[in-house]
């Protein structure tokens, strides 16, 4: 049985945490696999109960971490496990990754490195408390103390570059990086440098990052409307398009992901 939730953030933390998240998988008899998508934003993971390995494009198997980041990317990846499992997630915008982390997010693009790699002790003592926790409410408490002290002991940036990685991140919709640069009064120059500094993709790459993941938010709305006009309604106005950069970023047809049948998708039908 599989079982995801959310949680809002603290108010402290709402402009750099999107969320909280949980997915657990109980008294699984098989091999439960699952694939990470492309995302527009970055992740702290903490895997407090069970070990997911990582699947090689050889098929071959390589053994996760406990707890690190994901980190924005334009990649998919495969990953594995047996039995039940309890992950402990904080979905965060990009540029928080600076404000939190003391790391710039170009250098975190597309990689995934250990908590201990990016925090040093200071990583794996909350990687102990996390995985010590009772329950999810204790978790987050631990996991709120630590980012809000955090937050206290370096600058906070503030950039328009930030309000429109934001406001994009927010709205799902997609944007011209004219319209974008224009409406943040920065030359297309400036923005798409400064864009990319502070979200780790250049807009253009980014601004098809966020699409497609808009499209996969429309997963519950597939039964009721055609593909077509969920590419449409996404911002994709050529067919081709739509398709190449589902399969780029998934590794899926989008109709074999809005079938209800590709692999490791489950999850999705259980959103609360």
């Amino acid at each position: 049985m599989l079982k995801y939730h959310t949680y809002l953030p603290s108010k402290k933390l709402e402009g750099l945490v999107r969320f909280f998240w949980v997915f657990e998988g109980d008294q699984l008899d098989e091999t439960y696999t699952y694939r990470s998508m492309a995302d527009y934003c970055s992740e702290l993971i903490f895997h407090y109960k069970g070990r997911f390995d990582e699947l090689t494009e050889c098929g071959n198997r390589s053994e996760s971490f406990l707890s690190g980041i994901h980190a924005q990317t334009d990649r998919y990846r495969r990953f594995v496990t047996e039995g039940s499992f309890g992950i402990f997630g904080v979905y965060l915008y990009p540029f928080a990754v600076r404000h939190l982390l003391k790391i710039s997010p170009v250098e975190l693009t597309n990689v995934m490195p250990d908590l201990f790699s990016v925090l040093g002790n200071a990583g794996s003592e909350l990687e102990e408390r996390v995985f010590l926790a009772s329950d999810t409410n204790s978790r987050i408490q631990i996991v709120t103390a630590f980012l809000e002290k955090q937050l206290k002991l370096g600058e906070v940036y503030d950039h328009p570059a930030i309000s429109a990685i934001r406001h994009v991140v927010d709205s799902g919709k997609y944007y011209t990086i004219r319209e974008l640069a224009n409406h943040y009064n920065l030359s297309e120059r400036q923005f798409e440098r400064k864009f990319k500094e502070f979200s780790g993709f250049p807009p253009k790459k980014y601004l098809r990052l966020v699409r497609f993941g808009e499209t996969c938010n429309r997963y519950e709305q597939a039964m009721q409307v055609t593909l077509t006009e969920i590419a449409l309604s996404c911002g994709y106005y050529d067919q081709s398009h739509f398709i190449k950069d589902f399969k780029s970023f998934s590794g899926y047809h989008p109709s074999e992901f809005f079938s209800g049948n590709a692999e490791g998708i489950e999850w999705r039908e259980t959103v609360q």
